[in-house]
């Protein structure tokens, strides 16, 4: 997420308003800082209060810690499947994440020898190399633009990484960061239209729809560049066992350093919680006013209630007899497959769904973890992982729609499944209450929510209360898997509570 300067007026005034009011549990067993919800947000922001040695204790709700880092036998015996997230580019990329020593507590990421592919009907495909050469070279007369338009940012990326995902500051590197702004404000029709031939548009269209909004939508390229940059530098691989295997190695780190987790207890209000001087929520608005709105203030409060969620999912895991049977070579090696032929036909998917209509050959994100990862499944079977976009809330039933897609560039699949579970909107939300509506962000990230996640205030972590924070993908810098908005939420308590600047990664 890029954020642009706004007033320091404006965000002084809404980020006072209200009654600042000390949290004081009931409970014994007093710690300096209580984070609720493990996800990978909930993880970073427990890690990093308790690196500085204050005494953290990180509860989750289910009796097992992840959040959206979760891998379940949900088909049939021996198969495991990433029940949310499954390819991580952003994770591998995330300037705290390495800043950790995960590698010695049981992380190992595999990369596939093509990041993404995205195939056409006519049996070719477009695909995402981690050489920026070659993925350029396989697009004609579009070569030089891709090239001068991604491989600036892949150069300057390490420079401006941490404020790219960070909340509004003062950039170390301003004139770098506003050279990739300039394109990442943009939509992610505008740069479609500097491309000329059908295998560029397609292969950015795939891309930027992991924006989840219409393509006309100022800011939408941003989440594109960003999958495209972060790729030429670290690929987009899996993690070997499943996405499980990265909140167990933080939260193994976490624990190293005396940290204490509590499973199995879901916080419905404050009082619930131990006594402590700081309170992290990895929650969205919807359950912050939930578990703490009678004591947040008039103003905050209605800022909240008028937050937006954007489209849903709808999720399809699948046990196979074997691999996938794409028609393209390159779509046999790819972890990530993107599922809509044309960027004519991906842009109109994704406006049609935005307005809360249904379509018949809907965007299909697709991966195929197994491939890669010989842990996932019984030897000669695979697993494969999908989901297409939905209007929020949505409860139809739409296997057959991504199947059909699915089929369209490699036939014969049905006849290799042997089990299949799905997910529609609503039973995303009862899985993990963060995904409202279905909604996997935490809130859309459009042009109007970019500069008040989830509020328009001078800190987005703050909240009215004292003490108390929000730590989730409903702050800056918005979804994925890389730890940032707990980090930085964290960073905040720090400072605000135990005066403490530790520092920056």
């Amino acid at each position: 997420m890029i954020w642009a300067p706004v007033s320091a007026a404006i965000f002084n005034f809404f980020s006072h308003q209200g009654v600042h009011r000390k949290i004081n549990c009931s409970m014994q067993n007093d710690f300096d800082a209580v984070v609720v919800g493990s996800g990978p947000n909930g993880l970073a922001a427990a890690i990093t209060l308790q690196q500085q040695g204050l005494s953290v204790l990180l509860i989750e709700s289910k009796n097992t810690i992840g959040g959206g880092l979760r891998t379940q036998e949900i088909t049939l015996p021996g198969f495991k499947h990433d029940v949310c997230s499954a390819i991580h580019p952003l994770a591998a990329g995330s300037p705290f994440f390495r800043s950790l020593p995960l590698h010695q507590y049981g992380l190992q990421y595999i990369s596939p020898p093509i990041a993404a592919a995205h195939p056409f009907d006519d049996g070719t495909a477009a695909f995402l190399h981690r050489d920026i050469v070659r993925t350029a070279s396989q697009l004609g007369v579009d070569e030089k633009k891709y090239l001068a338009l991604i491989e600036p940012l892949v150069k300057k990326w390490p420079l401006i990484d941490k404020d790219v995902l960070a909340p509004l500051s003062i950039p170390r590197h301003p004139m770098l960061l506003a050279g990739f702004g300039i394109h990442a404000l943009k939509p992610a029709s505008s740069i479609a239209a500097g491309f000329s031939t059908s295998k560029a548009k397609g292969l950015w269209a795939g891309m930027a729809a992991h924006a989840i909004q219409p393509f006309s939508n100022l800011s939408s390229a941003a989440i594109g560049l960003v999958l495209l940059s972060v790729a030429h530098l670290y690929n987009w691989p899996i993690s070997k066992g499943g996405s499980q295997q990265i909140a167990n190695a933080l939260q193994a780190y976490f624990i190293s350093l005396g940290g204490k987790v509590q499973t199995g207890m879901h916080i419905a209000a404050l009082e619930q919680l131990p006594a402590s001087k700081a309170v992290l929520l990895d929650v969205t608005p919807a359950q912050l006013l939930q578990i703490a709105g009678y004591r947040l203030s008039g103003v905050y409060k209605w800022q909240l209630k008028r937050y937006r969620y954007g489209m849903g999912v709808f999720k399809i895991d699948w046990a196979l007899d074997a691999a996938p049977p794409f028609l393209a070579e390159s779509c046999r090696q790819a972890g990530t497959i993107h599922i809509g032929n044309s960027y004519k036909e991906i842009a109109a998917s994704e406006s049609e769904t935005a307005k809360g209509k249904y379509v018949n050959k809907p965007f299909v994100l697709f991966a195929q973890q197994s491939l890669f990862d010989d842990t996932r499944a019984p030897a000669g079977k695979h697993t494969a992982w999908a989901y297409c976009h939905v209007p929020n809330g949505s409860v139809r039933d739409m296997t057959e729609a991504i199947e059909q897609q699915v089929e369209r560039f490699a036939p014969g699949f049905r006849d290799r499944i042997l089990a299949r579970h799905s997910f529609n909107t609503e039973q995303l939300e009862a899985y993990n209450n963060n995904y409202i509506g279905g909604d996997i962000n935490g809130g859309i990230i459009d042009i109007r929510q970019l500069f008040t996640r989830p509020a328009l205030r001078r800190s987005p972590y703050r909240t009215s209360l004292k003490g108390l924070y929000i730590c989730s993908s409903s702050t800056p810098p918005g979804g994925g898997v890389h730890g940032m908005c707990g980090h930085h939420a964290a960073l905040r308590a720090l400072k605000d509570i135990f005066k403490i600047k530790p520092s920056y990664i």
